[in-house]
């Protein structure tokens, strides 16, 4: 009986995460270049019993092993890379990645993140940066006075400026790729971290190595199914509530017990 209320609460608390996880993706579904995840359950190390049965050529007895569950856990929570809809929004530092590839940002800490989302400005001093001020590697720094922005399909900056005819590269974004990004360690705000697991990263122009191209004037959309979501949704608090049940059985039959051995 302990058993049963043991194994019921791993499976409450495996189900309250995936429901945390399935909401996070739902409140990201209009973020751009947010990417879905899924969470992987495992059955925690199995229980065995030993039941005695008689062998059916003779009255000696034989053990057989009958392996039973004693739970379950979350295992991993992986990402799904695949790539968003891609929207145009006629903004000249909305940069999606049609492909493979990761931008690359330094964080406050020192570090490189890295991350899809495209959605660039400038800062006070003309460098291109992320929403939250982290800014893009290689650095770029957009000249005062500049009346246009121009990025190709490989990753060069040309500006314009002073109503100027023509135009001068000033910078090359470039992109990295994973041998496995899926062991990136996420860090919230669009952005990853390299990890043992994920290897570490190659950085190439864009276009080269399989890498994706640089398409400006747009952005990567969240590749989160709402609707999906949503159904894993229903089929989570489903499941969480027949283990709540399970609980709820267990309580009543030792109840059940308790009363008939005060009857006896």
């Amino acid at each position: 009986m302990i058993q049963q209320f043991y194994i019921s609460t791993t499976a409450l608390s495996a189900y309250q995460k995936m429901m945390i996880n399935i909401t996070n993706d739902v409140a990201n579904a209009q973020t751009p270049g947010y990417k879905g995840s899924r969470v992987e359950l495992e059955a925690l190390f199995p229980g065995m019993l030993e039941d005695e049965v008689q062998n059916q050529y003779g009255s000696n007895a034989k053990k057989k092993k009958v392996y039973y569950g004693s739970g379950v856990k979350i295992a991993d929570i992986l990402r799904d890379f695949q790539q968003g809809r891609v929207e145009i929004t006629g903004k000249p530092l909305d940069l999606a990645i049609n492909g493979k590839g990761f931008f690359q940002f330094r964080l406050p800490d020192g570090s490189i993140g890295y991350g899809r989302a495209g959605n660039l400005q400038k800062d006070r001093n003309g460098y291109l940066v992320d929403p939250n001020g982290n800014m893009l590697i290689p650095s770029i720094r957009i000249p005062s006075g500049t009346t246009s922005v121009s990025i190709d399909g490989q990753g060069r900056v040309f500006v314009q400026e002073n109503e100027s005819a023509q135009s001068r590269e000033i910078g090359q974004i470039t992109l990295a790729q994973f041998e496995n990004p899926n062991a990136l360690q996420s860090i919230g705000h669009n952005m990853y971290l390299e990890t043992t697991l994920s290897g570490p990263p190659s950085v190439y122009t864009p276009g080269d190595r399989g890498l994706g191209q640089i398409q400006q004037n747009s952005l990567e959309l969240s590749n989160v199914n709402v609707v999906k979501k949503m159904m894993e949704m229903v089929i989570v608090q489903r499941s969480f509530t027949l283990a709540a049940n399970a609980i709820k059985s267990g309580e009543e039959m030792l109840k059940a017990a308790e009363e008939i051995a005060k009857g006896n």
